[in-house]
């Protein structure tokens, strides 16, 4: 049987004010309002060259153990260990770091919008912090290996309308992270506040979901001859 791993992530923009004049020249290019610039100062999050990574989650689907590593500045935690999920507290090099170890051991990556997203910044990161991937995160789009449920559950594009992983949990009555009452908009002010620990714990929420979405797609919609 092939090893499965649930991964997700969960970033933050950088400080605008760290960036160099051609930057911020260049983020704020196509800005007119105020609203336009706290809207270009809030995507920030959005890309590996204007943002990091605050945590990363990964679930076995098969034993619901796994881990999330996440950062914790000036605020040291020991390892936690909660309902089979280990919380560990590094550095961004050093969360990613801890990922590419672990990732390398499973055969099949399962996403949700992990190919538009995840892998992407998970991939640049590293590069960034001069860490070499261990794992293909994005091989060709029909290669199962990395199943994007974004992808699968819109027949690889032929449905253009995608939605949320909570628009989808709603409508095949999978329990949406967002009924807990965080929601990933709200990660960069709970770093702000030293949260770290929330943002760990939602990131969770998250994987757990993209199981039950991986399991239910398995089940019902993905076709198997004979099956």
């Amino acid at each position: 049987m092939s090893k499965k791993i649930i991964i997700d992530i969960e970033t933050i923009g950088r400080d605008f004010d760290s960036f160099d004049e051609a930057s911020k020249e260049y983020i704020l290019k196509f800005t007119e309002t105020e609203e336009d610039i706290s809207a270009a100062k809030e995507g920030l999050s959005f890309s590996p060259l204007t943002g990091e990574i605050v945590a990363i989650g990964m679930l076995n689907p098969d034993t619901n153990r796994g881990a999330v590593y996440y950062q914790s500045p000036g605020a040291p935690q020991d390892p936690v260990d909660e309902e089979g999920i280990a919380y560990v507290a590094d550095t961004e090099a050093g969360i990613l770091k801890r990922f590419w170890e672990a990732v390398k051991y499973y055969d099949q990556v399962i996403t949700f919008n992990g190919r538009g997203f995840d892998a992407p910044f998970l991939i640049l990161r590293s590069a960034i912090n001069k860490i070499q991937p261990t794992k293909e995160l994005m091989p060709n789009r029909y290669n199962l290996s990395h199943c994007d449920l974004i992808d699968t559950l819109t027949f690889y594009g032929s449905v253009r309308r995608k939605f949320s992983l909570h628009m989808w949990c709603k409508a095949f009555g999978i329990k949406s992270p967002k009924e807990e009452g965080v929601t990933g908009h709200e990660v960069p002010e709970l770093f702000k506040q030293r949260q770290y620990l929330t943002i760990a714990r939602y990131c969770v929420g998250d994987l757990y979901a993209t199981k039950d979405l991986f399991e239910y797609w398995e089940k019902f919609v993905k076709f198997s001859p004979g099956g």
